[in-house]
């Protein structure tokens, strides 16, 4: 009897998988689609090109406090020696802190892409979530997010679905949508 029921059970979980309707998506194909993604990546090139250059500027400083000091410090007295190295070290802490602030994991640029981009992905989010509700998909994977697809029918890509959900019209005969992985 036991195994009666547990082949029941078998089977139902069976349908039930094989009724389930699954879909994929290409984000980054997305994304490359959109004007405004384009625009927010332009921007956050243009300021971590500029942050960049002060980072360098501020490291150049050192560098030329360093190489003075060498220069220098064969006739300096010990107390200006002194003074010049910690110098030498508080300029190349205020370099370090200042490129921390800008690069770094919580800094400034992860700060201005959370900004520009967040918005985008909620919007792609939300397209994915109206296309999935309307047209029964109980998942919907994405194929450019690194996880391990081995096979994905193009019929089951609605990364044009909601390109067209977003208000782009994409010619489907010239895309760059990468179909093989």
């Amino acid at each position: 009897m036991k195994k009666i029921i547990v082949l029941l059970v078998l089977l139902s979980g069976a349908f039930f998988v094989n009724a389930q309707k699954f879909a994929c998506v290409d984000s980054q194909y997305i994304l490359n689609n959109m004007p405004e993604y384009k625009q927010a990546q332009k921007e956050l090139d243009d300021v971590s090109l500029q942050w960049q250059k002060e980072v360098e500027t501020k490291l150049s400083n050192v560098d030329k406090l360093y190489k003075s000091y060498q220069t220098e410090a064969v006739l300096l007295p010990e107390e200006l020696k002194k003074k010049k190295e910690n110098e030498i070290i508080s300029a190349e802490k205020e370099a370090k802190n200042l490129q921390k602030q800008r690069f770094g994991n919580d800094g400034d640029l992860a700060k201005k892409r959370s900004e520009l981009i967040k918005p985008i992905q909620e919007k792609i989010y939300s397209a994915i979530e109206k296309i999935a509700q309307e047209k029964g998909y109980a998942t919907i994977f994405d194929k450019a997010s690194g996880t391990t697809i081995l096979y994905i029918n193009d019929k089951n890509d609605i990364s044009d679905l909601v390109l067209a959900e977003l208000g782009y019209k994409v010619n489907s005969n010239n895309s760059t949508k990468n179909t093989k992985r």
